[in-house]
């Protein structure tokens, strides 16, 4: 097939950059990736080499007498916390994948200009349908765990036993999970992907043809099987793409951390300052992070959009029929 791949990526950044819209929706979206969060690794605990608990500020020690006299509540106040955040978390990356394949389709049909209060409004009906595509999509990956769990306790459970009883025939059935265990992981990655690629056109039914959950899990299987080669080389060429952006994103933390971490090993962990500087200059970058990786997200969802509206010849031939959402 003759696919124009260079078409597909110059008019997503022309949709993006135009309809500036969707990088909002592009910043929901990236909400459930969990790839634009700074974690820099290094934790100061008060033990081993760098000093006793009583080099802690007296407000952390306060703060911590706090959480061990009441435990109980904390734990329950942060189980309701998290528990929250993931609901509102799922409902916003999803709303945001839909208006972003919404936004798109209407932009490359030539709508003029994109309202974020109706894309979201327009959007909302089809998160169900989304999300039960994404816990379908998620069963392999727990059927996976759950075998590579089994493995690991069965393994566990085998070497005790045979140090108890003297038998060398439990280990050597232990160490027999070990290929298990990395067959596992070997299969993870190319099953990763073949969902990821057919849930992707999958979502696209469910949103511009109003499909259900399995009928769209049918076609998106249709339309992978059918366009295997352009499908495969347009998510090499995006990955690279959201690797080189998201490196470009994160040398700024590492300018800032790295300095300030090596700073205050050099002063055996008695001077806070170097890291608190990295602190605030982390929070200060943490919102033009967010509006980089929204836009790059954008990107790559109008690129997809594209790309299946391309393959299903839904752009060249007919109007995109964007069926409203049944109740």
């Amino acid at each position: 097939m003759n696919f124009n791949f260079g078409e597909i990526l110059t008019r997503a950044w022309q949709i993006v950059w135009k309809n500036k819209v969707l990088w909002i929706f592009g910043i929901l979206a990236s909400c459930g990736r969990g790839g634009g969060s700074f974690n820099s690794g290094s934790s100061s605990r008060g033990d081993g080499g760098f000093g006793t608990p009583l080099d802690l500020p007296p407000q952390m020690r306060q703060f911590l007498q706090t959480i061990q006299e009441n435990l109980t509540t904390f734990i329950a106040i942060t189980v309701a916390l998290v528990c929250i955040i993931w609901i509102v978390t799922i409902f916003l990356s999803t709303i945001g994948k839909i208006g972003l394949i919404r936004g798109t389709s209407q932009a490359d049909g030539g709508a003029e200009g994109l309202i974020f209060g109706q894309l979201f409004s327009e959007s909302t009906p089809y998160f169900w349908r989304m999300f039960g595509l994404s816990l379908i999509a998620t069963i392999p990956f727990v059927v996976l765990a759950a075998a590579t769990i089994a493995a690991v306790l069965a393994f566990l459970i085998l070497i005790p036993v045979s140090v108890s009883s003297g038998s060398d025939t439990p280990p050597v059935i232990g160490l027999g999970l070990i290929p298990l265990l990395i067959g596992c992981f070997c299969l993870l990655i190319p099953i990763s992907i073949v969902i990821n690629l057919i849930a992707r056109q999958a979502e696209n039914d469910i949103v511009l043809e109003g499909m259900s959950v399995l009928p769209a899990i049918s076609r998106g299987w249709d339309v992978f099987r059918k366009n295997l080669g352009p499908i495969i080389i347009m998510a090499i060429i995006l990955a690279v793409i959201g690797f080189a952006v998201g490196f470009i994103i994160a040398i700024p933390v590492f300018i800032v951390v790295l300095p300030a971490i090596i700073a205050f090993a050099a002063g055996e962990a008695q001077n806070w300052t170097p890291l608190a500087i990295a602190g605030v200059c982390i929070c200060l970058y943490i919102p033009i992070s967010l509006l980089l990786n929204g836009i790059a997200v954008a990107y790559t969802e109008s690129a997809w959009t594209l790309t299946y509206l391309r393959l299903t010849r839904l752009q060249d031939n007919e109007p995109v029929a964007l069926l409203e959402a049944n109740e």
